[in-house]
């Protein structure tokens, strides 16, 4: 007569620094992309005479404004270009994030896929080798082109690769945490220049630039599909805000991050998310369109500021409960 084993299945805790590694290697290489996204549609819609305008942007975004002028004079491409692709001492530049994704991935080695790690090593190297050169008007696309592609084969080897257990938690966390973070400080950036005096919804302005609004984030398509009429202050944030089909609102991002934590809570029995799922409760709950449509209004501003707040204190939360510990 046969005999049935019932096996239970193992669970392998991740010690602290493991979990905060995942936390930081998925934000690092989502901030190359984003970072790559705002320089290649920033130099496609800022051909016009205030060209300094336009590249301060993305030290706005970035909060660059202090260490960019330490550097540089003026905020002109060639100058920002530099500042973001090249300079390894700059804390927000592409060199000093995918060399704290590599060291990071180095940590995780025996967690990591092997593809994952080898996409890595050869995106370090590319970017590792851009030279002054690369940064020449003919050559800028392309070299955007190759940072997105670099990092959207990263995610897809991940998708692919990564095997779900508390480590893969923890890396979506640290990708949903820099995403949402990285719209609200697009919208906050962006927003108010771009929405007219007049009563928001009232008419159609500077659809350029409202498309390059949207295209920063990765969501003109999406939003087009959703909102084909136009450009209008309270469709576009709430689009970005509130939406829960676009993968880069904060909304859907934040939705994202709750189900992670609940999942480390529920099926690894790990007992650290309360602190976070408790800020996320609240958060989520301001995040609605009739709230955004509200804001929009004039009071949009500080609500992001209050939002950015929250995701670093959800980062903060993340950390304190989970990797605080002795490993």
């Amino acid at each position: 007569m046969s005999e049935t084993i019932e096996r239970t299945p193992r669970i392998a805790h991740l010690i602290a620094r493991h979990a905060e590694s995942n936390l930081w290697l998925a934000r690092y290489m989502e901030r190359i992309e984003n970072v790559a996204r705002l320089l290649d549609v920033t130099n496609t819609f800022a051909r016009d005479a205030d060209d300094t305008r336009n590249w301060l942007t993305i030290l706005r975004i970035n909060g660059d404004l202090e260490g960019f002028y330490a550097k540089h004079p003026e905020a002109n491409q060639a100058n920002v270009a530099h500042f973001y692709l090249l300079d390894a001492t700059s804390p927000t530049s592409v060199q000093t994030s995918i060399g704290a994704a590599r060291e990071n991935a180095r940590t995780l080695r025996a967690l990591i896929s092997t593809e994952m790690w080898l996409q890595i090593n050869v995106f370090y190297t590319r970017i590792r080798a851009l030279t002054p050169t690369d940064l020449l008007p003919d050559h800028f696309t392309a070299v955007c082109g190759m940072l997105k592609e670099g990092t959207q084969a990263h995610t897809g080897i991940t998708e692919g690769t990564f095997y779900r257990d508390q480590a893969w938690h923890f890396y979506m966390m640290g990708r949903y945490l820099e995403r949402a973070d990285q719209t609200t400080r697009l919208l906050d950036t962006r927003f108010h220049a771009l929405a007219p005096q007049a009563p928001a919804g009232e008419g159609e302005i500077d659809a350029g630039q409202w498309n390059g609004l949207l295209r920063a984030a990765a969501g003109y398509h999406a939003y087009r599909r959703e909102h084909p009429n136009g450009y209008r202050p309270t469709e576009v944030a709430g689009f970005l805000l509130a939406n829960t089909a676009f993968p880069r609102s904060v909304g859907l991002n934040l939705a994202q991050l709750e189900w992670h934590l609940s999942q480390l809570r529920t099926r690894y029995y790990l007992r650290g998310s309360i602190p976070a799922l408790e800020r996320l409760d609240q958060l989520n709950g301001t995040l609605t369109h009739q709230n955004v449509a509200e804001l929009v209004k004039g009071r949009l501003s500080p609500f992001l500021d209050f939002v950015q707040k929250e995701i670093a204190g959800l980062h903060a939360d993340i950390v304190q409960g989970f990797c605080g510990g002795a490993a």
